[in-house]
């Protein structure tokens, strides 16, 4: 879960006000705990394994399927292309001290990503296991030794940007389709699942709050929109681990998208790895967009989207499911109705954002 979205948080914060971001942080943290547990449980009431779109055909049939993919794939693309964009200025500010061989940097950054795909799910693993162990070092690290600069009135800021936030945030905390990929390493050990879901959205929080505090009250407005680079070279690592865990960890979910769900497992490099660059290159020459817009529509909108489906699903799977759950989260149309409803505001707010209207 923790990627490009932490980077992204404290610029936000700060442009929003320190509180208010807390505000949606707490907010849209409890709602995407609760949906993540909903599609834990679908996972476990479908004996087979699928990505996102393949339970969706299960559980809401073909339309729903179709759905799904174009969903997850737009999300995808989404995030993938702005961990690139993160990730080549936070290697090359690391070991140039400037932003010049940022495309460089990228390119070799995914080649690696390619070979880590290459290496299955065993590289998968050891990915994500460096890459939260040093994710969590530097986290705290960094709050230790920024904590005495911290000040109050970086903090008591507030703007008119009330919804300027929520895409970033709802990005920060999406970790819907690794759910799929939880419910295939713990195979045999399902009983984890539950636990494994709570510790892995509650941890990410406690994470984004001490490292907005200290970038927002050491920094206020001027830090900058990918935040570790305001933070020196040595943080610039925590961007490096969490976009790199993240990207792995999509490199997957799409691959399995065409493997379990459209059973296409031909020139499947060609839309996991070779469509991300050329995306990143083609924004990166025409300068289409920035880091914290990419996070922000893809947050917004294919979270929100994601969501509604999930909820949709959870419902259709309590009585078509053909497994009995190691785990139920209650569910009913009021529940489906309010939550859809505070998706699709993030979506039209984001929308209007986009054609420079600003909500307040």
């Amino acid at each position: 879960i923790v990627g490009a979205g932490i980077l992204g948080l404290p610029y936000v914060f700060a442009q929003a006000g320190f509180w208010v971001g807390v505000f949606w942080l707490i907010f849209l943290g409890s709602i995407l705990l609760y949906v993540t547990l909903c599609m834990g449980e679908v996972t476990l009431r479908t004996r087979t394994f699928h990505q996102l779109p393949g339970y969706a055909e299960k559980y809401l049939g073909k339309k729903g399927e179709i759905l799904m993919l174009i969903i997850c794939v737009f999300g995808f693309y989404s995030g993938m292309l702005a961990y690139l964009i993160g990730e080549g200025k936070s290697l090359s500010y690391l070991f140039t001290g400037g932003f010049e061989y940022a495309v460089y940097f990228t390119i070799g950054f995914w080649l690696l990503m390619t070979l880590v795909l290459r290496e299955g799910r065993d590289g998968l693993r050891k990915i994500e296991t460096l890459g939260v162990f040093f994710v969590l070092i530097i986290v705290f690290g960094i709050f230790i030794y920024f904590c005495p600069q911290i000040t109050t009135d970086n903090l008591n800021f507030v703007d008119s940007n009330f919804f300027l936030p929520f895409g970033v945030v709802l990005f920060a905390f999406l970790g819907f389709t690794a759910v799929p990929e939880m419910r295939m390493l713990l195979k045999g050990k399902e009983k984890l699942f539950k636990r494994s879901i709570l510790i892995g959205k509650t941890l990410p929080f406690v994470l984004y709050f001490l490292f907005t505090l200290t970038c927002v009250g050491v920094f206020g407005r001027d830090i900058l929109e990918v935040a570790t680079l305001s933070l020196g070279r040595i943080a610039t690592l925590l961007g490096i681990f969490t976009m790199t865990t993240c990207y792995s960890v999509f490199s997957f979910a799409l691959r399995d998208v065409f493997k379990y769900d459209l059973h296409r497992e031909k020139f499947t490099w060609v839309f996991v790895s070779a469509i991300p660059i050329t995306s990143y290159l083609l924004v990166n020459f025409f300068g289409f967009a920035s880091f914290v817009l990419v996070l922000s529509i893809g947050g917004a909108i294919t979270g929100g989207l994601k969501g509604i489906v999930i909820l949709l699903m959870a419902r259709a799977s309590k009585s078509k499911g053909k497994r009995k759950p190691e785990y139920s989260v209650p569910i009913n149309w009021l529940i489906i109705v309010i939550l859809s409803l505070i998706f699709i505001l993030g979506i039209v707010v984001e929308v209007l954002s986009i054609f420079g209207i600003a909500l307040s």
